[in-house]
C-alpha cells in the first residue's frame, strides 16, 4: 500500500498513467524544440483541454471536471516531470493562478467569455500583478483604471508576467480609486490585443520555453463588465487567491526535487570512477539520503496542506510556509544533483543543467521567501490572524447591502458576530456588546448561542468604539492589547471576556 494512499485512490492511479502517457507522447518529444524557440506551441493548450485538463477543478457548466483538488496534485506533479519548468508553469498559471478569480468572484458572463474557452485550451490566460515598482508589495500598484462612462481607461505597466506576451487575456490588478489605499484596488480582465496594450517579451535566465513579458497600458478602454466581482475589492480576493498559487508553487517544487533526484541516481548508477560507480561512495551516498529525507518531510507536509485546502479551509501560514521549504528546499536539490554530474552537469545536454536554472525563480515568484518568512512571522510572533482579517475586511470595507450602498457600520459588525457567535459552542453566559451607544446581546446559556440587538442586562458587557471592534475583527489588535491601552472596558464578569476570542474566529 502506498504512503500516500490516504490521498490517492485507485481513479487517482489510473488518471496519473493516462496524463503520463499522453505527456510522453504529446510533450516529451518537443520540449527541447521548445526550449530552444523559446515558446510553448497553443496548440498543445487545445489538445490538453480536450483531455480535460484545464479544467479539472471546475464545474461541468464550463467544461470542467468537476474533480477533488488530488487531481490537481496529480497534474500538478506530472507536468513538473517533463524537464522543463517554462513548459510546467503555464498551465499552472493558467488553471491556478489566474481563472481561479473569474470563477470565484466574475459574472456568468466573464466565465462564458474567458473562463470555459480557458478551460477548452482555445483561450490562455495570465494574472499582472508585478509592477516595475511594485513587486510583492501588491496594495501599492500604480496601474490605473478610472471609469469613463461604461469602460475604464487603464494607464500603467506590469512586469514579469507568463504566458503575457503568446497569451489572450489577463487579470490585471488595478487602482480604480488611487485615494482609497487596499480598498481602491480591483481585478480587471482585460484583452491582450486591446487597442493601448504593448508587450516586450523579456528574456530569462530560465524558464525559456514558456514567454514572459512586460506590459504597457496607454489608454487602454476596458468594458465596465470585464470588472471582477466588485469594485475595490480586488486586494482581498487577490490575498485568498495566492493561497492556492503558493500551494501550487510547493507541489510542483516537490515534484522537480524528486525527478532530479531519479535523474540524478540513474547517472550516478553508471557513472563510474576508481574502478567503482560513483553512488556507491558515501559522501554522494549520505547527501542523497539527506535530500531524501527532506524532500519527503516537505511532500508529507504539503500533501497534508492540500487536503486542508480540498476541505475548503483557508490556511494561509501553512501555505506560506509549505512555499517557503518546497522552493528552498528545490534550489539545494538542483545544486547538489548538478554536483553529482561534475563536468557533465555544466553541459545543456545533460537536463540537469536546465533543471537548475529553472529552479532559481522558485524563490521569487508568487511572493518571495524574505515575504514568505514575513508572513509566517506576523502570524508566529505578532499573532496576526490572516482569516480574520479576509473575513473582517471582505464584510466590513466594500460589501453592500444589495441595493449598492453601504452597510452601516454596525450592522457589518453585528452581521459577523452573528455568523461568527452561530457557528461558536454556547459561551454558557450572556454577553452585551457596547459599541458607541447600540448594542449586540449574545444570550449563549442554551444548547447555542442566539444573537440580538436589542439591549438587556448580561454577565458582562464588552464597551468599545466600532472601528477597534473591526481592527479586532482583522486580527490588527488582540483583545488583550485593546484592554490594558483602555481602547476596550469591561464590565462584569472577566470570565465571560476572555471567552470572547471564540468569537472572533
Amino acid at each position: 500500500m502506498s504512503t500516500y494512499s490516504k490521498y490517492f485512490n485507485e481513479d487517482h492511479e489510473m488518471f496519473r498513467q493516462g496524463l503520463r502517457t499522453f505527456l510522453d507522447k504529446e510533450v516529451m518529444p518537443y520540449i527541447d524544440e521548445w526550449e530552444e524557440n523559446r515558446r510553448t506551441p497553443h496548440s498543445i493548450w487545445k489538445k490538453m483541454g480536450e483531455m480535460g485538463y484545464l479544467g479539472l477543478n471546475y464545474p461541468e457548466k464550463y467544461g470542467g471536471m468537476e474533480a477533488d483538488f488530488f487531481y490537481s496534485v496529480v497534474f500538478m506533479e506530472e507536468v513538473s516531470r517533463c524537464f522543463s519548468g517554462g513548459f510546467a508553469v503555464a498551465p499552472l498559471v493558467m488553471q491556478y493562478m489566474s481563472t481561479p478569480y473569474i470563477y470565484k468572484y466574475g459574472s456568468e458572463f466573464l466565465k462564458e467569455k474567458y473562463l470555459a474557452k480557458t478551460i477548452a485550451g482555445e483561450s490562455v490566460s495570465c494574472i499582472a500583478i508585478t509592477e516595475p515598482g511594485a513587486g510583492s508589495d501588491a496594495a501599492n500598484i500604480q496601474t490605473r483604471a478610472i471609469r469613463n462612462g461604461d469602460h475604464y481607461v487603464v494607464n500603467g505597466a506590469k512586469t514579469f508576467i507568463t504566458n503575457a506576451y503568446f497569451g489572450d487575456y489577463l487579470i490585471a490588478v488595478v487602482k480604480t480609486d488611487p485615494e482609497k489605499g487596499v480598498n481602491g484596488v480591483s481585478l480587471l480582465v482585460i484583452d491582450l490585443k486591446s487597442e493601448g496594450v504593448s508587450a516586450r517579451k523579456l528574456k530569462k535566465l530560465g524558464w525559456h520555453a514558456s514567454d514572459t513579458a512586460e506590459l504597457n497600458f496607454d489608454d487602454v478602454k476596458v468594458p465596465v463588465e470585464n470588472l471582477i466581482g466588485e469594485e475595490g475589492q480586488g486586494f482581498y480576493y487577490l490575498m485568498g487567491g495566492l493561497q492556492l498559487e503558493r500551494l501550487a508553487g510547493a507541489v510542483s517544487a516537490i515534484a522537480g526535487c524528486e525527478h532530479a533526484l531519479e535523474y540524478a541516481l540513474k547517472y550516478m548508477g553508471e557513472r563510474k570512477a576508481f574502478g567503482r560507480t560513483i553512488n556507491k561512495f558515501q559522501v554522494l551516498r549520505h547527501r542523497v539520503a539527506q535530500l531524501a529525507t527532506e524532500i519527503e518531510s516537505a511532500k508529507a507536509f504539503t500533501y497534508h496542506l492540500c487536503e486542508l485546502h480540498n476541505e475548503g479551509k483557508y490556511a494561509v501560514k501553512e501555505c506560506s510556509m509549505a512555499k517557503l521549504l518546497a522552493t528552498e528546499l528545490s534550489d539545494k536539490t538542483m545544486y547538489q544533483c548538478l554536483q553529482f554530474f561534475g563536468g557533465y552537469g555544466y553541459m545543456e545536454e545533460y537536463k540537469i543543467a536546465r533543471l537548475f536554472r529553472d529552479s532559481r525563480i522558485l524563490t521569487i515568484g508568487g511572493g518571495s521567501s524574505e515575504i514568505m518568512r514575513e508572513i509566517i512571522s506576523k502570524m508566529v510572533i505578532d499573532e496576526k490572524n490572516y482569516k480574520q482579517a479576509q473575513l473582517a475586511e471582505a464584510q466590513a470595507n466594500g460589501s453592500t447591502n444589495g441595493n449598492g450602498s453601504a452597510e452601516d457600520p454596525f450592522d457589518k459588525i453585528y452581521n459577523i458576530i452573528e455568523k461568527n457567535a452561530s457557528s461558536a459552542r454556547a459561551l454558557g453566559n450572556t454577553l452585551q456588546f457596547d459599541l458607541e451607544g447600540q448594542h449586540i446581546f449574545i444570550n449563549g446559556k442554551g444548547d447555542a448561542n442566539s444573537v440580538s440587538k436589542v439591549k438587556h442586562d448580561a454577565d458582562c458587557t464588552i464597551s468599545l468604539a466600532k472601528e477597534d471592534f473591526l481592527a479586532l475583527l482583522k486580527g490588527q489588535m488582540n483583545p488583550m492589547t485593546a484592554m490594558m491601552s483602555g481602547k476596550l472596558k469591561i464590565d462584569g464578569d472577566m470570565g465571560v471576556a476572555m471567552k470572547l476570542q471564540s468569537l472572533m474566529n
